[in-house]
């Protein structure tokens, strides 16, 4: 094989939880933004998929809820991660997105794309190395209840982050940190995400490959922030045409290894 390792985000890679952090972001906003309304006679407008694809998907919790009320000129304090329901904080909002999701999480448990898993299957019958890294504090939960939690030989998550100082998507250090513990090098190796701040770490951090997987129809999107290969379904891609794209195009590139392919 011409690459050595892989890296998958989880939510609407690996998880089809996507839609449940959008539900729970979405109830999180509405209800801010109909008590805002009512108290300030601002109209209400709701949150939207565009929104969620915009300002929070990839982006670590707090970071989200920072980068949406930026959107709509609202200043809230950061306050603290212990914040409670009663008090109007940025840490606040956070945490009831996280409850939210869990509630959401627990009712309806949690599926993976069988696409994902086949192809993660194939590529470890190769010798190739995978981890997942994701900005979700609940990626241990989230792949324990998925009953998937031991395929990945390492996992860099929203935990992870917080406890070493990573700077979160669209800055590659996740992607970067999980490169380093599998022992590869990054011109060998491929990042999959579906999250426009995703693809662009991918792009920053100067891997192999980015494979962008559109789900949502943001297929463009991804394509002008930093994919270089994008697909609907992981069913789309194989093995042998990702280490096609190493041996042709990687090994082909100018200037020192992983320097990254301007096509």
């Amino acid at each position: 094989m011409h690459f050595d390792a892989a890296i998958f985000d989880m939510d609407g890679v690996i998880t089809d939880t996507a839609q449940v952090h959008a539900a729970a972001w979405k109830a999180t906003f509405d209800s801010y933004l109909q008590a805002r309304s009512a108290k300030t006679g601002i109209a209400f407008q709701p949150f939207t998929q565009a929104d969620y694809l915009a300002y929070v998907d990839g982006r670590p919790r707090y970071e989200g809820v920072a980068t949406f009320l930026r959107s709509h000129l609202i200043d809230l304090p950061f306050g603290e991660p212990g914040d409670t329901p009663e008090q109007d904080t940025i840490c606040r909002l956070g945490n009831s997105k996280d409850a939210s999701f869990n509630r959401i999480l627990r009712a309806q448990g949690v599926k993976v794309f069988g696409s994902t898993v086949a192809l993660i299957s194939a590529l470890q019958r190769t010798g190739v190395k995978v981890a997942v890294a994701t900005s979700s504090k609940n990626g241990a939960l989230v792949l324990n209840k998925a009953g998937i939690a031991e395929m990945f030989e390492t996992r860099v998550d929203g935990v992870v982050s917080a406890e070493l100082g990573l700077m979160g998507k669209p800055a590659p250090d996740i992607f970067v940190e999980a490169c380093e513990r599998l022992g590869a090098c990054r011109h060998r190796a491929v990042i999959v995400e579906d999250a426009v701040t995703g693809v662009q770490a991918g792009a920053r951090g100067r891997f192999g490959l980015t494979i962008g997987v559109a789900r949502e129809g943001n297929g463009e999107a991804l394509r002008q922030h930093g994919a270089d290969i994008v697909v609907s379904d992981l069913s789309q891609i194989s093995v042998d045409e990702i280490d096609h794209w190493f041996e042709t195009v990687v090994r082909t590139r100018p200037g020192a290894p992983g320097e990254r392919h301007t096509k």
